[in-house]
């Protein structure tokens, strides 16, 4: 989880949402990103989305059942279908989005017994620091 907050701390330097991913594979880093929808003027330029991007092209495959993408931030609709598309073998993510969140919070697609593919999903992980990144980040807009 220290990669993905690392990557939240980034995107909050260069003022974007402090939405951080990385991906591990058998305990190496394959790669990570942070939020880019400002920057790239993209609303889909998620960290996972961009983290999975990166970790097929590295990989050279299509699938990621054998890693770990660590979230700063439980999955949003997008990104969750992104996960499973790609298969990845388990997703952690810190602080649970009430308003968004595809791993349990409003929905769980992540999950769902009716797709081809569920990851474990481990959910909470320093979900203090994560939305204490989060809080202030929009309580500095306000």
């Amino acid at each position: 989880m220290n990669h993905a907050i690392d990557w939240a701390r980034l995107a909050q330097s260069v003022d974007e949402v402090p939405v951080g991913a990385a991906l591990l594979q058998h305990g190496q880093l394959v790669a990570g990103a942070h939020n880019e929808t400002i920057g790239l003027k993209d609303p889909t330029a998620h960290a996972e989305l961009l983290t999975i991007q990166r970790s097929l092209r590295a990989l050279d495959t299509d699938r990621l059942t054998d890693c770990t993408l660590y979230i700063t931030l439980e999955p949003c609709a997008q990104c969750a279908g992104a996960i499973v598309l790609a298969k990845v073998g388990r997703v952690v993510f810190g602080a649970y989005d009430d308003k968004a969140g595809m791993a349990g919070s409003v929905e769980d697609l992540l999950r769902h017994p009716r797709l081809n593919h569920r990851p474990e999903v481990i959910g909470g992980v320093d979900a203090e620091t994560c939305g204490t990144l989060l809080k202030g980040f929009f309580a500095s807009r306000r």
